[in-house]
């Protein structure tokens, strides 16, 4: 086997960059990367690894022997070894065997910026390369009419290894098969946008894909790079944008992974305190390091430029922003101004935003991010995070303890619903009932509702028609759009046989007719952001339950009227006040008998009345069904 022959990708603008913090297209230079040399064609390898005394290249190449193929140390103080090997070829599998200046530790590592791994549970490299002829430049070119914060974004949050799985073997399907059953799946349901899980490769089935390895790297359980942008390429074809969930917050310490990973503190802070997580057992990366934010940066846009990803859902923001997060007195260090807030993340997450909106039209970032933490998604010009959207944590706890509540005593706690409305418009809101709210015990969604098997669906059905006219944008887990029964299982598929029943089919018809709804009404979602694009009508009526409110869009003949009723009392004559005079027309009722409702409905055009009601001119009474949301417009 030829030996290590002296390369480099690398110029000095790169180093400069690199050490600055500022590089943030790394997955080009570091990394294995097939090129040719002098005529031979082969692989250059290149990895940042400081405190090393030698770095080796092992692999099924060469019989994964340690010294055998030395990697040269640039002589720039960056930390980078590199060198091309000739005859390398694609499929490659290999590590990084390194020898430390710690007191000689080694250490045996996966490349951080692998393209492909081996499945899991094996944990090497692949050399693999990224080319693939793209099919979806239209979508590329008018994704922002898709993405904006003015269109309707109604996400269906997908784990890929338990949506289906096959029934003979319970094998995983393909990235090939999903691109099949389930791009169709959601054209038939009519999400906009599909958000996968993490799918960065992961070593551990039980973290669901949150404890990253191959940061760079599709999980192979499902396929190649290629499938996996094909999966892509169709969801594009077929019109439905792709978040991936991004998780810079954390990462395993698993042995072939990023932590010690030169035998000393590389990626994770080596400050204890900031540097380990103690709900998950997992390290934190060292947000102040320089070339650390470059790693990171580069891989969030890596994901946006080789995948074609039209959005980065980002994991456990709040577990990043606060020094205290998860951690007793004494086992946290208040910053330089004596507070709890973590400087060097917010600096990170503020130069990530900003790389992403100027190097990607028509993008978003999303932030799981629980607390009052201001401005998360305002720009970064006047002081926020940058981010475009932010989970609405609070809507969610409030309006779950809401739902789950026997309806006689729903007059009590209406103020868990109303709550929501006097901070919905301080951030761009995404509403969630995610994967988190069917796990550890919670139950599913459906089995919180309260009642027998009737109520319930008709609960259900209530809160998505709730949820859909609430403003903000929507995020609904698997499962969730049929009413499936049982809490979320990992190691399975979802229940999908309850599709027989009319109940679960009810359920989603009425999803598939809530996204419709929501993509065919414009004043549901071109101020879904903004306190001009909502009004109360009457929210104090506790005594019966109901509540009701206009969303407006930019022309005020698409405003809808909202009447939501949360207890299973049918309300014939219910009068609401309305702003103008003229016909009612019921564009949607929850109750209807395709859902598996009563049938209650407003059959005919209602007349508006010159009577003065709820602090109005004009009113009309209306039949309020049980357990519904009926939206009307006025003609």
């Amino acid at each position: 086997m030829s030996k290590v022959i002296t390369h480099s990708l690398f110029t000095d603008f790169d180093i400069d960059l690199f050490k600055a913090g500022k590089h943030f297209r790394l997955y080009e230079k570091l990394g294995a990367h097939l090129i040719s040399v002098d005529g031979a064609d082969g692989v250059y390898f290149a990895v940042w690894a400081p405190t090393a005394h030698s770095v080796s290249v092992v692999g099924d190449f060469n019989f994964w022997t340690q010294g055998e193929h030395l990697l040269e140390v640039r002589w720039d103080s960056s930390g980078i070894w590199e060198g091309f090997i000739p005859n390398v070829k694609k499929g490659t599998t290999y590590k990084y065997k390194i020898q430390s200046n710690n007191g000689g530790i080694v250490t045996e590592k996966a490349d951080p910026f692998a393209f492909y791994c081996e499945k899991p549970p094996h944990t090497a490299s692949v050399v693999w390369d990224l080319d693939y002829k793209w099919k979806d430049k239209n979508w590329m070119e008018t994704r922002q009419n898709h993405n904006g914060l003015d269109k309707p974004y109604s996400v269906y949050e997908v784990h890929l290894g338990s949506w289906k799985r096959h029934a003979n073997d319970n094998r995983f399907l393909t990235y090939l098969e999903f691109a099949e059953d389930l791009v169709n799946y959601i054209k038939e349901t009519g999400f906009t946008h599909v958000e996968f899980m993490p799918i960065m490769e992961y070593p551990y089935d039980p973290s669901w894909g949150y404890q990253l390895v191959g940061y760079f790297a599709p999980t192979s359980r499902f396929g190649n790079p290629q499938e996996f942008m094909h999966l892509v390429d169709k969801l594009h074809e077929a019109g439905i944008g792709v978040i991936l969930d991004w998780v810079p917050s954390h990462f395993p310490d698993d042995a072939h992974g990023l932590g010690f990973f030169d035998g000393s503190n590389l990626f994770e802070h080596p400050d204890r305190r900031k540097g380990y997580h103690p709900d998950w057992k997992s390290l934190v990366f060292n947000y102040g390091r320089n070339e650390v934010r470059s790693f990171l940066i580069s891989n969030a846009l890596f994901w946006l430029h080789h995948y074609h990803a039209d959005a980065l859902r980002v994991d456990a923001v709040a577990s990043m922003l606060y020094l205290d997060y998860s951690r007793n007195d004494g086992e946290w260090e208040p910053n330089i101004y004596g507070g709890r807030e973590n400087l060097d993340t917010i600096s990170f997450l503020k130069e990530f935003n900003e790389a992403v909106y100027s190097n990607y039209e028509g993008v978003q970032t999303i932030a799981e991010e629980s607390t009052s933490f201001p401005m998360v998604s305002r720009p970064t010009s006047i002081g926020g995070l940058g981010f475009g959207m932010k989970w609405m944590m609070g809507w969610m706890h409030d309006t779950l303890e809401y739902f789950q509540k026997d309806t006689v005593y729903r007059k009590y706690h209406q103020n868990d619903l109303t709550f929501s409305m006097t901070y919905t418009f301080s951030e761009n809101f995404m509403l969630p009932l995610s994967h988190d709210e069917v796990v550890y015990g919670k139950k599913s969604i459906a089995g919180r509702m309260p009642g027998d098997e009737w109520q319930k669906f008709a609960n259900l059905r209530l809160l998505y028609g709730y949820m859909f006219m609430h403003p903000g944008t929507k995020l609904l887990f698997m499962g969730c759009e049929f009413g499936q029964s049982s809490e979320w299982n990992f190691e399975g598929s979802l229940d999908w046989h309850l599709l027989q029943y009319p109940f679960h089919a009810g359920v989603k018809k009425l999803i598939t007719d809530l996204n419709k709804l929501y993509k065919t009404q414009p004043a549901l979602h071109e101020k879904q952001f903004s306190a001009d694009g909502f009004e109360w009508i009457n929210y104090s009526d506790h005594q019966n339950a109901v509540m009701s409110f206009i969303r407006k869009g930019n022309n005020p003949k698409n405003d809808v009227i909202i009447v939501c009723n949360f207890t299973q009392v049918v309300r014939p004559n219910y009068r609401i006040g309305l702003p103008k005079k003229g016909k009612l027309t019921e564009i949607f009722n929850s109750d209807a008998s395709d859902y598996g409702g009563s049938g209650v409905s407003n059959a005919n055009k209602i007349a508006i009345e010159a009577m003065p009601y709820d602090g109005r001119d004009y009113s009309t009474e209306l039949l309020l069904p049980p357990l519904s949301v009926t939206v009307f417009k006025i003609s």
